[in-house]
C-alpha cells in the first residue's frame, strides 16, 4: 500500500510539465481505494494478485488474469510505465501486448523484472522512493523531475465516515505490519497506552486482518480509553486517519496515509532505510531503533518526542 502512495507525487508532478495528462491505473483489488484517491486517475483496473498466486492455474485466477490483460490491451495508451517494477508489476507487462517502460536491471526492486520492459530506465536506488517514481515517469514522459518538491496531490472525497461513533478528539494507533520486525511488542504499546490515559487521550486501533485484530484487543485490553477498531474499508480508515490529532505508527501503510493526509505523525523503525522508503510529508517524525530493532525504541522515547510535539 506504501507503495502505491510513493506514486501519488508523480502523476502530480507529470500534470505540471503536460496539460491534460490522464491515467489509468492497474492495481490488486486489495488497495484499489488509492488510485482513486487522485483526481488524475481515469480507470482501475483491479488485479487479484494475491487469490492468483494461491490458484494460478484454477480455471477462475486463469480467467481474471486474461480479463485484466484485454483490459489493458483495449486501452489506447500514449504510454505504459511499470511503476511498481517487482516480479508481480513484470509479469502482467509481460503479458500486455504494449510497449511498457519500465527500470533497468540496476534499477528494478526485483531482478529479473527488468526483463519484461521495452523501455528501460535508470534510477538511482539511493534515492527515496518517491523520488524513484518521479524520475521514473518524468524519464518515460520527457521531462526533468523536480528533487524534493512532494506533493501527493489527493483528493479525500472519496473517504467514508464510517458508521462507529468517534470521539471529538482522539488519536490513532497503528500496530500491526507486515514483518514481524516491524512490530513494535505489545507490551511497549499497552505502557505507551497507558500513558496516553493519564493525559486522557481517546486511542483508535485499526487492523487490517483477523490476525491483527487480536492482537489490537490484547493491546486494548489495559484501558478503556483505547478502543480496537473491527475490521472496515480502507477508505474508513483514511477517514479516522484524517480526523485524528495525531497518529503513533508501526512501520505499515497506515503511517504513509498519515503523511498523504497531513495528519500529524510519529512512525517507528526498526531494518527500514528511513532515507528510502521512510514517511514523507508534513508534520512526519522518525524515531529509529538501534542495530535495526524496532524494539530498542523505547517507551519513553515516543512519551518524549510526543511530549515535545503534541503535548
Amino acid at each position: 500500500m506504501g507503495d502505491l502512495m510513493h506514486a501519488l507525487p508523480a502523476l502530480t508532478e507529470a500534470n505540471s510539465h503536460i496539460e491534460g495528462i490522464s491515467f489509468d491505473w492497474v492495481v490488486d483489488t486489495s488497495f484499489s481505494s488509492v488510485p482513486s484517491w487522485h483526481p488524475l486517475v481515469n480507470k482501475i483496473i483491479t488485479t487479484d494478485h494475491r487469490n492468483w498466486k494461491k490458484h494460478l492455474f484454477s480455471k477462475d485466477s486463469r480467467k481474471s488474469l486474461k480479463e485484466v490483460i484485454s483490459q489493458i490491451n483495449e486501452g489506447d495508451y500514449d504510454l505504459v510505465v511499470d511503476m511498481q517494477n517487482n516480479l508481480k508489476s513484470a509479469f502482467i507487462s509481460y503479458l500486455c501486448k504494449h510497449d511498457v517502460v519500465g527500470m533497468d536491471s540496476k534499477s528494478a526492486r526485483e531482478y529479473p523484472a527488468h526483463f519484461a520492459y521495452t523501455k528501460k530506465i535508470n534510477v538511482d536506488k539511493k534515492l527515496h522512493a518517491i523520488e524513484r517514481q518521479k524520475k521514473l515517469l518524468g524519464d518515460a514522459l520527457g521531462y526533468d523531475y523536480k528533487e524534493g518538491n512532494v506533493d501527493y496531490g489527493a483528493s479525500f472525497k472519496s473517504f467514508i465516515k464510517p458508521r462507529i461513533k468517534l470521539p471529538d478528539d482522539y488519536c490513532v494507533l497503528v500496530q500491526n505490519a507486515s514483518w514481524v520486525t516491524k512490530q513494535w511488542s505489545i507490551e511497549n504499546w499497552q505502557n505507551l497506552i497507558q500513558h496516553l490515559e493519564d493525559k486522557g487521550i481517546n486511542m483508535l486501533l485499526p487492523s487490517g486482518n483477523l490476525d491483527e485484530l487480536e492482537r489490537v484487543k490484547e493491546i486494548c485490553s489495559v484501558s478503556e480509553k483505547a478502543q480496537a477498531i473491527d475490521l472496515m474499508s480502507l477508505n474508513e480508515i483514511a477517514y479516522i486517519v484524517r480526523n485524528a490529532n495525531f497518529c503513533i505508527c508501526s512501520d505499515t501503510g497506515l503511517a504513509h496515509l498519515s503523511a498523504l493526509t497531513g495528519t500529524p505523525s510519529i512512525t517507528l523503525y526498526g531494518p527500514t532505510k528511513t532515507s528510502l522508503i521512510g514517511t514523507t510529508g508534513i508534520n512526519q517524525t522518525h524515531l529509529i531503533g538501534d542495530k535495526e530493532d524496532i524494539n530498542q525504541i523505547l517507551v519513553s522515547d515516543v512519551i518524549n518526542e510526543f511530549n515535545k510535539r503534541y503535548a
